[in-house]
């Protein structure tokens, strides 16, 4: 049964040394539950973005909340490199595991189907078979005969099963079943994580898979194992549908984050006094 809790019982459920998934800046973002994990001081988290990220992962990192990071990339779009990511990795403080979008994806989805591997045919020729000593190169065992040059190689990833998906979302109802629409990242994040945590915009009554119309982008709550009621819960990202990124605010992040003092300036004012202690101590 899906638990309901306040945004900090939320948050407080990941762990320390935890494995967490998180969305795209383009999709659902649970900022709100992210300046939440600052605030608790979490440490050593391992995050997986699904397939990249941006503010989230950043303030995170920046925040020293983060050990390791496995991701496609981190950027915050129009504004520029993510600062506190791109100052993590000069500075030796952050190990990252270089992927790509379609690597991650398969590797969540060897873990939604309960397979240990899933086969990659595009990472062939990729100088990131180096750097990933994980993934393995085999010749196709189903292939009639070789093809010219010998063998028929295709490349093996293993499951990626995150300890906890976090994402934001417009509504869930009273039993726990969230609507995430057309997001169908976010339902394979939910399927092939240990346990999913959402914040939503609001609870409504009834039950979203009785409803011919939204039955369909629902993701039920037997994938739920908690959620919090958190309006403007993706702020200062956009939530499709219900409010627009605060342009202005990202840029205002863009330009302290750009430094260590006014990264914990940003903390202060928006996150809260103790973390930008936090943040002013990484």
């Amino acid at each position: 049964m899906t638990e309901t809790l306040p945004l900090d019982g939320l948050a407080g459920r990941i762990a320390g040394g935890a494995s967490l998934a998180l969305p795209p800046d383009y999709s659902f973002v649970p900022m709100a539950a992210v300046r939440a994990l600052v605030r608790h001081g979490v440490r050593d988290l391992r995050l997986v973005t699904v397939p990249q990220a941006g503010i989230a992962a950043d303030l995170l990192i920046g925040a020293g909340c983060v050990a390791s990071i496995e991701t496609a990339a981190v950027s915050l779009g129009e504004l520029g490199n993510a600062p506190r990511f791109s100052a993590a990795i000069e500075a030796g403080r952050l190990a990252i595991r270089e992927s790509t979008c379609p690597a991650i994806h398969a590797a969540l989805q060897a873990a939604e189907k309960g397979v240990p591997f899933m086969p990659l045919r595009g990472l062939i020729g990729s100088d990131l078979l180096r750097a990933r000593p994980d993934w393995r190169v085999i010749d196709n065992p189903l292939a009639e005969g070789e093809s010219e040059g010998g063998g028929d190689p295709i490349v093996l990833l293993p499951a990626l099963r995150p300890d906890v998906a976090l994402f934001h979302a417009p509504f869930a109802d009273e039993h726990g079943n969230v609507w995430l629409g057309a997001r169908r990242e976010l339902v394979t994040m939910a399927h092939a994580a240990r346990e999913t945590l959402v914040t939503v915009e609001e609870v409504r009554p009834g039950d979203l898979l009785t409803d011919e119309t939204l039955a369909a982008g629902t993701l039920p709550a037997l994938y739920v194992a908690a959620l919090a009621e958190v309006p403007e819960g993706a702020w200062p990202l956009g939530l499709a549908g219900r409010y627009e990124p605060d342009r202005d605010h990202l840029a205002e992040y863009a330009r302290l984050a750009a430094s260590e003092d006014g990264f914990a300036e940003y903390c202060a004012e928006y996150v809260d006094e103790d973390a930008a202690g936090l943040c002013a101590a990484e």
